[in-house]
């Protein structure tokens, strides 16, 4: 059996995948609460594809592959499949998606969160296990039973907590306090599930051929940092309930011309000093006034 290192770089992995997660989370939850909210099918699409990307791409998928390269097995060098590592990010994102298709629309129940969260938590697993079977290194790899179905269980109960909180959760501490939650959640779902691995080193092995996690890096990052800009960009740009009170007035008083007119010309303000008579002198067969008093006749 050969010697893994989960933390070869030392605290610096897990800590970016936590700052991952979380980042992720949070933007992911701000952009769920809109689905609720979203007056037409395309506008719930929307909202929910963005925050499909944000917790399945971000939080989930990008922190996977943040703390693997701290990851290393003595003896061997580590490589990567990419179409199946490519494959487990769509599995990550489809998965969010189809749990907050399944929570964002209808009636909000515990019977839907279940439903949603065993569905998410499931392409969760599959996505971690699918980006470990994209290794490719000079050995088997095995995995303790006992420890996968442990992180099986942490993934369901984990994706269930975060739907919930995502058509619940509305103010800005309590969606941060949900994604550190989520954070630590994702996290340890992760390196719950690397505990479980072994590796039987091969007798004779040729090279192993794959990505290297340097080439990999540099791409994961630019999509991870398109993705943010992206998502901020879009919740920035979204309008506020001032805006949309806003065009509703707007629109009201023009399917209401009559209401406008009455508007613009309001009743006429109290003259208690007389100015307004002052200003009748521009008036034709007006009077000019004088403080002249006739004598009485």
């Amino acid at each position: 059996m050969a010697e893994i290192n989960h933390f070869e770089y030392g605290w610096i992995t897990p800590a970016l995948s936590y700052a991952l997660s979380v980042l992720g989370s949070f933007l992911g939850l701000v952009c769920a609460g809109r689905i609720r909210a979203a007056a037409t099918t395309g506008q719930r699409v929307w909202w929910g594809t963005l925050a499909a990307w944000a917790i399945g791409g971000t939080a989930i998928w990008s922190m996977h592959f943040m703390a693997m390269l701290g990851f290393a097995v003595e003896g061997t060098r580590i490589r990567y499949d990419v179409p199946i590592t490519v494959a487990s990010a769509l599995i990550a994102v489809v998965a969010v998606g189809i749990g907050l298709a399944i929570v964002g629309t209808g009636r909000v129940s515990a019977l839907r969160i279940g439903i949603g969260g065993g569905l998410t938590g499931a392409g969760v697993v599959a996505m971690h296990y699918t980006g470990m079977a994209a290794m490719r290194l000079g050995g088997s790899l095995g995995y303790d039973g006992v420890r996968v179905a442990l992180s099986v269980a942490i993934a369901v109960v984990a994706a269930t907590v975060a739907l919930w909180l995502a058509v619940t959760v509305r103010r800005v501490l309590a969606v941060v306090a949900s994604a550190l939650v989520m954070g630590v959640a994702v996290n340890g779902m992760h390196f719950t599930g690397m505990s479980a691995l072994s590796v039987r080193l091969h007798e004779q092995h040729d090279d192993v051929t794959g990505a290297g996690f340097s080439t990999l890096l540099v791409p994961i990052v630019l999509a991870v940092i398109l993705v943010v800009v992206g998502l901020v960009y879009a919740l920035l740009a979204a309008p506020t309930e001032e805006d949309r009170a806003g065009a509703a007035y707007l629109d009201a008083r023009r399917a209401d011309p009559a209401g406008s007119a009455a508007a613009a010309d309001p009743q006429p303000a109290p003259d208690p000093v007389g100015l307004r008579a002052r200003g009748t002198l521009a008036r034709p067969g007006s009077t000019f006034p004088t403080r002249r008093v006739d004598p009485p006749r």
